[in-house]
């Protein structure tokens, strides 16, 4: 069904006006006048590009998009089957390498071809990044990565603390991408080793030699769609990657069991075991870090604390900590000194090495301010307890707590900011817990019938397994049904709360909750085929793109570090020589201090105050959130720049077919021209419809099925010299008799005369809202039929809401302009525009881009693909279970169309988040610098430590997290919520 749906997505024809080849897209500078496009005509060139990465035409639509969008492209072309693109355009206006880095934006690799010959060693890896604090730590690790001979290209994100690798394996290997990673101080993991392949972990007891190790590897890499084998001798772990179409686990621990006589055993290794494998594990262990840290951070702070702030007012502890050890050093200071070392260069050595590794890479980050901040505190403060140890007259005062306590709250600070951070990206962990654990295997035999039951483990499912669904249990895997009656409930899946019937022949969805009835399914998609895999990776790759806002950050965390070191200095300096002019009363100095020290506390203040981090997750951690919401109310938002694009939305373009409509068409009425039985009629018209993938095509077909005996699956006739034409309808000849079917245009291309009643059925047809079909039989016409599709539920609603909300709605239709202007009657759109060929669709959306409108045009993603690719968002409405071959940035999964105001609305509330966290962030550095700088000093007297200095930093960032956070108790805007939304089946 996929390959099918995913070979229409790419061929993209389709009948009655409703899919054609993509059309042309002109894209012209602004200042070419038309002489001057004229001129260029003849001078195209033609650039054929290998294109690494493409999974679905949403991949070629996203590609096509981004190169139709700049100057001087005529025409481009994408075929995802065959991984390539080739691009029409004016050389004098573009270039090939312009064209080659517009489709790596889009986040592919491509490659300019010389010949015919695609490279196939390009691929992708994605790493488990631990360590990352600020944008320029993501930043760093992509300059180091893009550096690396052999990348094509990287992409880090903060957020998800995860990058993606493209490279070519000729030249670079995944473990010097991961040493590259280390190198630039952080602790690199691999997750996955490529898009398109499952990954399975198995533990083998009994291999303890090489000569073990090597066998193993060479049986597993000798089966038919295997791709690599790695094996963990500590752990006694084998990781597999395969293709999951061509074989599976049980057929791995068959083959390590079968080796050597039984002398080894297999099976799933269990995750955390011997350490932990997979995001959640590392997070735990990264959360657990932090938090021991912290504690043993505050065991030795608390002293320090007390000791120079608390039992100083206390006079018999006092008295004891003032006692001298050599000369004018006191046992309180020696003790401060020697509790406060542990805490600086061990449990703060974190703070050095990421420090040490981002000046090494020409970029600095927050590591490098506390770095700087705590040593200067903690090196003063030893030059002061030095100093008074070795005079019998200097009475120091050292600033160990201000070390010590910086370095306690930053830690609780990013064991706060892990926890968070943690918390936005549960979307993906509930969906990856959907699958069940266990699965029940039946063994059939010849005759069909069920040979055994075998419980296994729900990972060890393979392609054509046939599986046992209990009522209450989840389906264990993507299958049609075989056997058995029974609703499913796939809101889980799809955000639908009501249960879907499933027969014979019915798809399900592995991870969705079988109700009430035994259903015997044969597993059809399995590892990374599987729908909810497929979910899994599209909210991921949502996750891991930048939206455009978030080059705001970008820019910014260039110049942060440095700029708030030269500020720091600045108030530093400052302050020192006003107090060593005698610019500011002696009585503002504190009497447990000098000048130089309260100018020190400034600048080390404004030094740790400071916090890239918070504008580095403002956008990240929101988009985050935001996708996880939609992914959980079945809506797939892929990526930041749909969700930036959608809260911009201000018009809307709708097909009618299987949008506005359910796009199930039925006939409803069929009057005939000429003596013939009804019968006759309906089996000469339906073998030639038969070969047409149109709605209206196979609502012609199923109608006819009545007339035959043999129920669901007839033969029809041979259908001769069929052929299918874009926008009207098919010809094609059947028992000798030629037969065209299609509107009205068809036949007056054919020259066939339309009498007058038939003229005044076509109308009664459109002032019902139907759509009239002509049949001629032998060049003359014989019958007309109606055709009905009823609307969706609540679409009068939906657009009154969508008028509410400021939004323009507009309806385009290939139907024709009778039944298209009932239709939008009846939901109350005023624009209609119909009998509008698919590139039509698409200049209309450039038409109304060019009048100042962000335009977003819902379709049902295959037939609309140009419209689609031309829209600043296209929606996708009703994708079922092949969500990701929809041409489209937002995949609306139900077939509800008041999903299309939960999917802005859902915008418009993110980027809402967005924008708090950009006050909190900013508001955070622009109020605390210049207090931090002793701007209210003089006037009130009120200065902040640094160890407050440090505490506020912390909390900036949690702030951030927090505020995005608030995204996961979003809800629909309470208009729908007051709707009576009928249950949409199709039967």
């Amino acid at each position: 069904m996929a390959a099918r749906l995913l070979s229409l997505a790419c061929i993209g024809q389709k009948k009655y006006g409703d899919l054609s080849p993509t059309p042309h897209y002109p894209s012209m500078p602004k200042g070419v006048t038309p002489e001057h496009e004229k001129l260029l005509r003849g001078s195209e060139s033609v650039a054929l590009y290998s294109v690494v990465g493409m999974t679905c035409s949403a991949c070629a639509a996203s590609i096509e998009k981004a190169v139709k969008r700049l100057p001087g492209i005529k025409d481009a072309a994408v075929d995802v089957l065959n991984n390539r693109a080739q691009v029409l355009f004016y050389p004098s206006l573009v270039d090939d390498e312009t064209i080659r880095e517009a489709i790596e934006d889009a986040g592919f690799n491509a490659r300019l071809m010389e010949d015919e010959n695609i490279d196939k060693s390009t691929k992708v890896c994605t790493i488990l990044i631990k360590g990352m604090t600020s944008t320029s730590c993501s930043t760093a690790v992509e300059s180091a990565l893009q550096a690396l001979p052999g990348v094509l290209k990287a992409q880090v994100a903060l957020s998800t603390e995860e990058a993606q690798v493209r490279y070519d394996s000729k030249f670079v290997t995944q473990s010097k991408i991961l040493e590259t990673i280390e190198e630039t101080g952080f602790e690199a993991v691999l997750v996955s080793s490529g898009e398109d392949l499952s990954r399975i972990e198995l533990k083998v007891d009994g291999m303890e030699t090489d000569k073990c190790k090597r066998t193993i590897e060479i049986y597993l890499k000798a089966l038919p769609g295997v791709e690599n084998v790695a094996i963990d001798p500590e752990l006694s772990k084998v990781s597999v990657s395969y293709n999951a179409s061509m074989t599976g686990p049980r057929s791995f621990i068959q083959v390590i069991q079968s080796t050597e006589s039984g002398r080894y055993k297999a099976y799933i290794y269990a995750e955390g075991e011997g350490g932990g494998g997979g995001r959640d594990a590392h997070k735990r262990k990264e959360i657990r870090q932090y938090f021991r840290c912290f504690l043993w951070s505050l065991i030795f702070t608390i002293p320090i604390f007390l000791s120079s702030m608390v039992f100083m007012y206390i006079p018999g502890i006092k008295h004891a900590l003032n006692r001298k050890v050599v000369n004018m050093l006191e046992i309180g200071g020696l003790m401060r000194w020697i509790l406060a070392t542990p805490v600086q260069f061990i449990i703060g050595r974190r703070f050095y090495t990421g420090s040490y590794k981002a000046l090494r890479h020409g970029s600095a980050n927050m590591d490098v301010l506390i770095a700087l901040g705590t040593n200067a505190a903690y090196f003063y403060s030893v030059y002061m307890v030095l100093r008074a140890a070795s005079s019998q007259h200097f009475e120091a005062t050292d600033f160990f707590e201000t070390s010590s306590m910086l370095i306690s709250f930053i830690l609780l600070g990013k064991y706060l900011e892990i926890l968070a951070k943690g918390k936005t990206s549960e979307a993906i962990s509930k969906l990856m817990n959907l699958a069940p654990h266990t699965a029940t295997l039946l063994t059939i035999d010849s005759e069909g019938n069920v040979d055994n039951e075998e419980e296994i483990d729900s990972r060890l499912i393979q392609r054509n397994d046939m599986i046992k669904i209990l009522p209450g249990a989840k389906v264990s895997s993507d299958g049609i049904v075989v056997w058995g009656q029974s609703h499913v409930n796939e809101s889980m899946i799809t955000g639908e709360a009501r249960s879907v019937a499933k027969r014979q022949g019915d798809t399900v969805i592995g991870g969705t909750v079988n109700e009430n009835g035994v259903l015997h399914i044969k597993a059809t998609h399995v590892g990374s085929e599987s729908a909810l895999a497929q979910i899994v990776r599209l909210v991921e790759s949502a996750q891991m793109a930048k939206a455009p806002v978030q080059k705001f950050a970008d820019r910014i965390s260039k110049f942060f570090v440095p700029m708030v070191i030269t500020l720091s200095v600045f108030t530093w300096l400052t302050w020192f020589l006003a107090g060593k002019f005698n610019s500011y009363p002696k009585s503002w100095i504190p009497s447990s201090m000098d000048s130089f020290q309260l100018a020190l506390q400034f600048g080390i203040s404004v030094m740790v105050i400071a916090c890239p981090c918070a504008l580095g997750l403002a956008t990240p951690t929101a988009v985050m959130v935001g996708t996880g919401v939609g992914a959980t109310q079945g809506i797939l938002i892929k990526g930041g720049q749909a969700l930036e694009s959608a809260h911009k939305v201000n018009c809307i373009v709708f097909d009618k077919t299987g949008t506005l409509t359910m796009g199930k068409p039925q006939v409803v009425d069929t009057k005939l021209l000429r003596n013939m039985v009804l019968g006759e009629f309906y089996e000469l018209i339906a073998a030639a419809e038969v070969n047409s993938e149109h709605p209206l095509a196979k609502a012609i077909v199923e109608y006819a099925k009545n007339f035959r005996e043999d129920g669901e699956n007839p033969v029809w006739p041979e259908a001769r010299d069929f052929e299918s034409i874009t926008g009207q309808g098919v010809k094609a000849v059947v028992r000798n008799k030629e037969i065209n079917v299609g509107n009205k245009s068809l036949m007056l291309d054919l020259n066939i005369s339309i009498p007058i009643d038939a003229e005044e059925l076509l109308a009664e047809a459109e002032e019902m809202a139907q759509t009239g079909i002509l049949v001629s039989i032998d060049g003359q016409l014989t019958g007309v039929i109606a055709i009905s599709d009823p609307l969706k539920p609540s679409a009068r609603e939906v657009i009154s809401i969508l008028k509410s909300m400021n939004v323009k709605s507009i309806m385009v239709t290939g139907d024709n302009w009778g039944t298209a202007r009932s239709i939008a009657k009846e939901v109350g759109i005023d624009t209609v525009i119909a009998e509008a060929r698919p590139e039509y669709k698409a200049e209309k959306v450039k038409e109304l881009q060019a009048s100042g409108y962000t335009v977003a045009m819902v379709g049902d993603g295959i037939n609309d693909s140009p419209a689609l690719v031309a829209a600043d968002v296209g929606m996708a409405i009703g994708a079922g279970t092949d969500i990701a071959i929809e041409a489209a940035d937002i995949v609306l999964m139900k077939s509800n169309l008041e999903d299309v105001i939960t999917a802005i609305d859902l915008s418009r509330k993110t980027f809402t988040r967005i924008r708090l966290n950009y006050i909190w962030a900013l508001g955070y550095n622009l109020l605390g610098i210049p207090i931090a700088a002793g701007v209210l000093f003089p006037s009130t007297g009120f200065r902040l430590p640094p160890w407050i200095a440090g505490a506020a930093m912390a909390a900036s960032s949690v702030s951030v997290v927090c505020c995005s956070l608030l995204l996961k108790y979003y809800r629909r805007p309470m208009e729908l919520e007051s709707l009576e939304i009928g249950e949409i089946t199709v039967e």
